[in-house]
C-alpha cells in the first residue's frame, strides 16, 4: 500500500557528548556552545525551512533558535538530549512565524523530494527539483501546523516517536495520530491534484 515518504538526511555524529558541552557552556563556555551550534545548526535550519517553506526565513528562526538556548541555558534539563530541546526551540518559532505570517502565498522553497510507493520508484528522477518543491508545499498546505511539524519531524529528520513526542510536548501516541493523520491526507491531495504520479494500483 503506498504512502508519502520523503528523503531524510542523516543526522550529524556527535564527536562528543552534547550533554557535556552543554553543561560547560552553562557555565560560560562559549566555544563548546559555539561547537554545539556547529554541529547542529544545519539540521535545525533544514527543519525550520520544511515547515515554513523558505529558507531565509528558517535561516532567521535557527539563528534565533539558538540566542534563545544560549540565554536559557540555566534552563535546559541534561536528561533531555541537547538536539531535541533546541529542535524544540525551533519548532516553536517555526509555528509562530507560520500562524504570523500574513497571508501572501507562501514561497516553497523548503528542500524535500517525494519518493516512495505513492510517486512510484522513477518520478524523483522524472521531476526537476524545483516541481517537486512546488508540489510538496501546495500539498502540505492541506496539513494542519501540528501534523506537519510531526510528519517533517518523524519522516524526514527521522527523529523517533518519543523524541517528536518531547520536541512537540505531546504524547507519543498523539504523535503517531499526527503522522496517520498526515500521511493519508497527503495521499488524498497527491491523489486530487497529481494522479499521475501515482503508481498504478495506488488510486482510490
Amino acid at each position: 500500500m503506498g504512502f508519502l515518504r520523503l528523503v531524510a538526511k542523516p543526522k550529524v555524529s556527535a564527536e562528543q557528548d552534547d550533554r557535556e558541552l552543554a553543561v560547560r557552556a552553562r557555565g560560560g563556555d562559549e566555544g563548546a556552545f559555539a561547537m554545539l551550534v556547529r554541529r547542529h545548526q544545519a539540521g535545525v535550519r533544514r527543519c525550520a525551512a520544511r515547515i515554513v517553506g523558505d529558507q531565509e526565513e528558517a535561516r532567521d528562526i535557527a539563528q534565533l533558535a539558538f540566542i534563545r538556548a544560549w540565554e536559557n541555558l540555566g534552563r535546559y534539563d541534561i536528561t533531555w538530549s541537547f538536539s531535541t530541546w533546541v529542535y524544540r526551540i525551533a519548532t516553536n518559532l517555526a509555528i509562530d512565524a507560520l500562524r504570523s505570517r500574513d497571508s501572501r502565498e507562501r514561497t516553497h522553497t523548503a528542500h524535500l523530494r517525494v519518493v516512495g510507493e505513492t510517486v512510484g520508484p522513477t518520478a524523483p528522477q522524472d521531476l526537476a527539483e524545483g516541481e517537486v518543491r512546488r508540489i510538496f508545499g501546495e500539498l502540505t498546505a492541506h496539513l494542519s501546523p501540528a501534523q506537519r511539524l510531526a510528519f517533517v519531524l518523524r519522516e524526514v529528520e527521522g527523529l523517533d516517536t518519543s523524541e517528536v513526542a518531547a520536541v512537540m510536548g505531546c504524547s507519543e501516541a498523539t504523535v503517531r495520530n499526527h503522522v496517520f493523520q498526515a500521511r493519508g491526507a497527503l495521499r488524498k491531495a497527491l491523489a486530487t491534484r497529481y494522479p499521475e504520479y501515482l503508481p498504478k494500483g495506488g488510486r482510490r
